[in-house]
């Protein structure tokens, strides 16, 4: 774990390799309890920018099974469906920052479909966001809190 996290902050790779970042892979727990993870974001084939607030996914060229459960990306088509977190900045290509995996959180897009109470994937949704789980070989990653107000309980897989 992480002490004294920045979670709205982004970081360059030289700023990584110096030490004046977190680790890859760290995780951080505030107060609340919610926990977050230290991720390396790609823009993937889309060129799709980071957005705060919006849905990540692991990231997988061209749908292709996720060689790396460190680097994330908004292009849905460029990931294997399964969700990463929640950003909490807009890191630019190739840059790091952090994304929501666990608690309660308020996204700034409505989900692609659901009501409260449903279990929510990327199947089905478009980039940045979430749909309701339709399938039992849905990766649910979430659940609609209140659907309408866009508040998810995140769930996504570390």
């Amino acid at each position: 774990m992480t002490i004294g996290a920045n979670l709205t902050q982004t970081y360059t790779a030289a700023q990584l390799l110096l030490g004046s970042a977190p680790g890859l892979g760290d995780h951080y727990e505030d107060k609340d309890g919610k926990i977050y993870k230290f991720v390396l974001y790609d823009t993937g084939a889309g060129s799709v920018a980071a957005v705060a607030s919006q849905v990540a996914y692991y990231y997988a060229p061209s749908g292709v099974s996720a060689g790396s459960t460190t680097t994330v990306t908004s292009d849905l088509s460029d990931s294997a469906g399964l969700g990463a977190g929640v950003l909490m900045a807009a890191p630019g290509d190739g840059e790091y920052g952090w994304v929501q995996i666990k608690g309660k959180a308020t996204l700034a897009l409505a989900l692609t479909a659901g009501a409260d109470g449903n279990a929510l994937t990327p199947v089905g949704s478009t980039d940045g966001t979430l749909d309701v789980s339709a399938l039992v070989t849905d990766a649910v990653c979430a659940y609609a809190v209140d659907a309408s107000a866009k508040i998810i309980m995140c769930d996504f897989p570390w």
